[in-house]
């Protein structure tokens, strides 16, 4: 079956029609497809040998304005099932949105049309999302090429798929062995069709900002034809690096860190473009006679020989692998950092404003002036308060039995559990009392206060009178875990309740006080408290911390709407 779709794709919105109760239940395969004809075959023949029912699955190739046989490769599978959507070029993300407006599953499964999946690569993408929790999914590349480049290629996706393999959840998902859930792709818009390249990669980060729950499905394999030689590997790497700027733009949390990227790669970019102007420019003051360019040599040289050493666990990793490409790596590594790093900064040029609507929550100086702002006031606080939790400390021993403090998980920034540390007001085991007290099922909204909890001890009232009890929290500040001012961390079980506008939340790290706390605390309704918590993240300020701050005091003094 074809249909012709000529209008542009700007989200997965533009479904033709919703998907009936019955087919909702089988999965969509969508393949992107851009002059594909040499490897389309392939891809459509794994796919329609899956050991997974063929009913329980359909495949959707779309053809992004091919100049060649894209569409005839394509029309040959038809009878076998194969639905062919042929549209004008809009790019990768355009076509995969387009996949979505036709496709008739609850599950989106993501291909590229020079990838062919492994047999079991379907159920293994489905098993993931029998957890009701997980959203989107991330399988992995293999290769049979015999060129040296290409098995550098797949040792390096290798690395970032042991440094993947260890997270519980990830952030970070290619479309080329890729799965997520319908409802939260198409609430969240889709892939964005301005984003030429890397835009799974700006798709999945905007999710995690969220929260939602990604994972690694590394037994979901997908056969590919890595780059050939060095000038296409450093064409591809230059690509992603002009439009990862454009990403880091509106995502500068994962500019530090991210699931897939390791965290030396900044190291040796930053390396090697030290090293190159230094060598240089100390060559050229020898010539001139300049004194000192011995030193300008030196500093060049040392930071080569960085380089050089911060490559040696990779080499060593190849080595055990692949003793050609262990021999290679070096000069891989870095053509590598060069084509990212020359890459990025045309991109940041290129990309220098961003529309309002591509805005991050919070820049990146901000940011790090919030970061310092909460080492130092957590630092120095929890100094002044060293004597006053002493004091707690013995009260609450005195008072009831059980700890002095009380640890529990709740959810901060991007959905990550964290182990909250506060001083006990309550009981031991209040816990497992609060199923007799309400009834959690109910709930309007994902929050409640009880005014009158009875699990709450004499200290314990005093302390949650004057919030005495989140002194604690200040070494949760020092971790990074939460904040002096930003929305208040929710328990793991509330935050599953959550709609797709109230993770929106979940973008900045929780704080000690925050929006709720000087504008009525336990008196609010979760609507209201969603308001001024939303209100804080999209027009955050360091002077708005700073006015949290200075008025939580007198807050907390007059005790209003601390239960």
């Amino acid at each position: 079956m074809e249909s012709v779709f000529t209008q542009p794709a700007a989200g997965p919105d533009l479904t033709p029609q919703p998907p009936s109760q019955e087919a909702a239940q089988i999965v969509s395969v969508i393949v992107p497809a851009f002059n594909a004809a040499a490897t389309l075959d392939s891809c459509l023949t794994a796919l329609l040998h899956q050991t997974a029912p063929r009913s329980s699955y359909e495949i959707i190739v779309v053809d992004d304005g091919s100049l060649d046989a894209t569409a005839d490769v394509a029309r040959r599978h038809c009878e076998q099932g194969v639905r062919l959507v042929r549209q004008q070029n809009q790019g990768a993300a355009g076509a995969r949105n387009t996949g979505v407006a036709h496709a008739q599953g609850n599950l989106l499964l993501f291909t590229d049309a020079d990838c062919a999946p492994q047999p079991d690569w379907i159920e293994r993408m489905v098993a993931a999302f029998q957890d009701p929790e997980t959203v989107g999914a991330k399988g992995t590349y293999l290769t049979r090429q015999d060129r040296l480049v290409a098995r550098f290629v797949q040792i390096e996706y290798e690395d970032r798929y042991d440094r993947m393999a260890a997270q519980e959840r990830i952030d970070f998902i290619d479309t080329y062995s890729a799965g997520y859930r319908r409802e939260v792709f198409v609430r969240n818009g889709g892939f964005d069709v301005s984003v030429r390249y890397v835009e799974d990669q700006e798709f999945s980060f905007r999710l995690a900002e969220k929260g939602y729950k990604l994972v690694f499905v590394p037994a979901a394999q997908v056969s590919h034809q890595h780059d050939q030689d060095v000038i296409e590997y450093v064409e591809r790497k230059f690509n992603i690096g002009v439009w990862k700027a454009r990403v880091m733009q509106r995502h500068p949390d994962r500019l530090a860190n991210d699931t897939h990227t390791p965290p030396v790669l900044k190291l040796q970019i930053l390396l090697l473009f030290l090293a190159l102007p230094l060598l240089l420019a100390g060559l050229a003051l020898s010539q001139l006679g300049v004194p000192w360019w011995q030193a300008a040599v030196g500093g060049g040289l040392a930071c080569a020989l960085a380089f050089l050493v911060s490559g040696l666990p990779f080499g060593w990793k190849a080595w055990r692998k692949d003793h050609a490409v262990a021999l290679v790596t070096p000069f891989m590594l870095a053509a590598r950092a060069l084509a990212l790093g020359a890459g990025y900064g045309v991109g940041m040029l290129r990309f220098l404003n961003l529309e309002p609507q591509e805005r991050p929550v919070l820049k990146a100086r901000q940011r790090l002036m919030k970061r310092l702002m909460d080492l130092a006031g957590a630092l120095l606080s929890l100094i002044a308060a060293a004597p006053f939790s002493l004091a707690i400390a013995l009260a609450i021993k005195l008072d009831s039995s059980g700890p002095v403090l009380y640890v529990q998980d709740r959810v901060g920034v991007n959905g990550r559990t964290f182990r909250m540390i506060k001083f006990r007001t309550m009981i031991q085991d209040a816990d497992k009392q609060l199923g007799e007290l309400i009834d959690l099922a109910s709930l309007e909204e994902p929050v409640f206060k009880l005014k009158d909890d009875p699990r709450v001890t004499r200290v314990g009232s005093f302390l949650r009178r004057f919030s005495l009890d989140e002194l604690p929290q200040l070494i949760n500040v020092l971790a990074g875990d939460m904040s002096l001012v930003g929305p208040r961390p929710e328990e793991t079980w509330l935050v599953r309740l959550y709609n797709d506008q109230q993770r929106r939340r979940l973008a900045v790290r929780p704080g000690m006080t925050g929006p709720m706390q000087v504008n009525g605390r336990g008196d609010l309704t979760f609507a209201q408290r969603l308001q001024l918590e939303l209100d804080y993240i999209e027009h955050y300020s360091l002077r708005r911390d700073l006015v949290i701050l200075l008025k939580t005091l007198p807050v907390v003094l007059r005790g209003r709407g601390a239960y």
